[in-house]
């Protein structure tokens, strides 16, 4: 079993398509997320990431800035490639990019992940909220 991460600029077509398209059935089919909420207009201000098992497209995510320092979003890792280390892989990737940047490092996380992203590191803050009809909290990353 190979696990592969790759980054990429904001590209309508060609690199960034197996992300949307891996984000359109995990987030828009699976989760039922109007494509509206799941496709915000961050795309082009956003670092975005291809996780692939055996050369084939399995999970994303992306990262920007914001005025509260570095918002991880949109991981998602396709339903027959769960548990199989592709969400832990993506997100190894993503925090060894932003690190270095010496920002605060946050996400909103679905109920349902928060024992995954505890794992490495992240800590929730304040109270659940909802968003896109699915419970959430904030999470901040703390380096241990």
């Amino acid at each position: 079993m190979k696990i592969e991460v790759f980054h990429t600029l904001y590209e309508p077509k060609g690199a960034c398509q197996p992300i949307f398209d891996i984000r359109t059935r995990v987030f828009v089919e699976e989760q039922q997320v109007d494509r509206s909420e799941e496709f915000d207009g961050y795309e082009s201000g956003s670092l975005h990431y291809l996780g692939s098992l055996d050369g084939k497209p399995a999970g994303t995510a992306r990262w920007r800035f914001t005025e509260k320092g570095i918002k991880l979003e949109r991981f998602a890792v396709l339903q027959e490639f769960r548990n199989k280390g592709v969400a832990a892989a993506v997100l190894k990737q993503v925090l060894a990019d932003v690190i270095p940047f010496k920002k605060r490092i946050y996400l909103n996380a679905q109920v349902t992940a928060i024992g995954f992203y505890e794992r490495y590191g992240f800590k929730k803050e304040g109270p659940m909220f909802v968003e896109a009809n699915i419970d959430h909290f904030v999470m901040t990353y703390n380096p241990g």
